[in-house]
Order: structure tokens, then sequence, then C-alpha cells
């Protein structure tokens, strides 16, 4: 999905502001929470930047999860004609479609909002096909919400999500890395990840103490390997067994998921891989055959 330009902004939504986020947030009876992981967005231009970003245009469906007040969904309805709104928090469920309403009522038609946890959430829960996801994600969910929404969601072709700088960082670095681990793999299983920007601390309410990042993932259009359940849990299983023990090699890390030391040094040398690297030297296609010796 190529980038758009924000040009392409209908007008029709009036953006939240510091203050509007406020006003709403007393007026709804809503307290961030930590638990939720719940800071939201108060910056126009800062809405409109992940939009672009994301590259959506008038034809798409997007997915958002943790709408919270409504900033990007308003930046998101100002663009393309559908987005649906998945939303654990039942107050804040209950009242997005009456601020969109409000702010955007030529607009309000094309939001659906599913009340769920977005860790859990099934296919059968969302309507229609989104092709792509925006979101601001909550810090301490973020990527296992990105990992099972691709597994979830095939139609998935794309998603732009603003997450904690440091996760940002890991879910788009390189093998060799110092921060390259389990989540850069697991992400790379789906597609190519990129940084796609940051995000500093004043644009949120209420301030975090860390900086955000914005990170894109466009899924490969065919994928280099199966992407069945059974597949991807066996590739998983292995990545995490690899990263448990990060500074052993993989002969010893991995003697577990193999039953034995040698065993694993012979799933390893079977697979291209000197059994005394370790998991921080190897690219997903790497780990993705060395899990077909395993099955």
């Amino acid at each position: 999905m190529p980038d758009e330009p924000a040009s392409l902004s209908r007008g029709e939504a009036a953006l939240l502001g510091p203050a509007e986020v406020r006003v709403l947030a007393e007026e709804f009876g809503v307290r961030p929470t930590k638990t939720l992981g719940q800071n939201f967005v108060h910056d126009a231009n800062t809405v409109r930047r992940i939009v672009a970003a994301a590259g959506v245009t008038g034809a798409d469906t997007v997915l958002e999860v943790g709408p919270g007040l409504g900033s990007l969904t308003l930046a998101l309805l100002d663009v393309v004609d559908e987005v649906i709104a998945v939303e654990i928090d039942p107050v804040l469920a209950e009242h997005l479609p009456n601020t969109v309403g409000r702010r955007a009522p030529t607009l309000a038609q094309r939001l659906t909002v599913v009340r769920a946890d977005a860790m859990r959430v099934t296919a059968a829960e969302i309507p229609g096909e989104p092709a792509a996801l925006v979101a601001n994600l909550p810090y301490n969910v973020a990527v296992p919400v990105l990992l099972h929404l691709f597994a979830e969601l095939p139609s998935l072709r794309t998603a732009l999500v603003m997450v904690q700088a440091e996760v940002a960082d890991r879910l788009a670095a390189s093998p060799g890395s110092k921060v390259y681990g389990v989540p850069s793999v697991k992400a790379g299983f789906f597609g190519t990840v990129r940084r796609a920007g940051a995000v500093g601390r004043a644009v949120f309410w209420p301030v975090p103490q860390v900086e955000s990042g914005l990170v894109r993932v466009d899924r490969y259009a065919e994928s280099p390997w199966p992407t069945d359940p059974a597949f991807r849990a066996r590739v998983f299983a292995v990545v995490d067994a690899a990263f448990a023990q990060r500074r052993k090699t993989l002969r010893a890390a991995l003697a577990g998921w193999a039953g034995s030391a040698p065993e694993a040094e012979r799933r390893l040398r079977a697979a291209g891989i000197d059994p005394s690297s370790r998991g921080e030297t190897l690219d997903t296609a790497a780990f993705v055959r060395l899990a077909a010796e395993g099955e």
C-alpha cells in the first residue's frame, strides 16, 4: 500500500486538541489507567501524520485498536471509507460513536465499534476485511496485539502502529543488533518491518515517561514460507527457546526444544546453521528452516 499525501483528508472532521480531550474525559468520567496503558493523543498534527504514514486511502477499511477518546479515529474517518474500532473499555466504547457523531456528523456512519480485547478478538468478531491496522497501541501489550492481529486477520496488508520507542526499535531491529530478539523475528514472520518516525511525549495526556515511535509492517505479498497456525507455532517455539538463554550457543539453548544437545546440533546443521552461533545472529528465514527440520 503506497504512501498517500495528507491532502486526501476530506476536512469534515473536527479533530481533538488538548482542551477537547480533557473536556471529553471529564464528561465521560474517564481517568486514564496504567492497567490499560491509556495515554490519549491530543495533537491534531500527530494523528494526521500517523494517517499519512499509514498510506491508507478512501477505498480502505481500517482496523483501529484502543481508539480511546477518538483522536486518531476522527483523523482516519476524514480519509478512509470505514473504521472498525476495537475498544476494551466499556465506557470509551459506548461514547466513541457519540463523539464522532458530534465532531464528524457526515462521517459517523463509517464507524463500527467492537467492544473486545484486542489480544483475544477473533476474525468472526470483526465485520468485513480490514486492509490496514492503524493504532496507538497500549505499551504493555503492543507486541502480542500486533502479532495476534496479523495471525488472526489475513486481510491485513499493512500496519502502522505507535508504540514505545524501545519496542519500536526491537520490532524493526536487524540480526546482530543488540535489541534484536523475539519481537523482531516474529514480526518478520508476517512481513517487512521498519521504523516510520518518532513521536514526542508532549502530544499525550497524561504525559508518558517514555518516548514513542511509529512502526510499519507490510505483509509479504506472497509469503516465503507456510503461515498456517500449526507451522507458525513451531517457528515461534524455536524462536522462544533460542532467546530464552541468549548467552548460550544455539546447540545448548535448543537442547530442550530438540530433546538433546546432539539432536539440536543435527537439526541446526541440517538447516545450514552453525551450532555455535547464537539466536540474535539468525534472521526469520533461518528460524523457519530450523522449525521445518523439527517436523
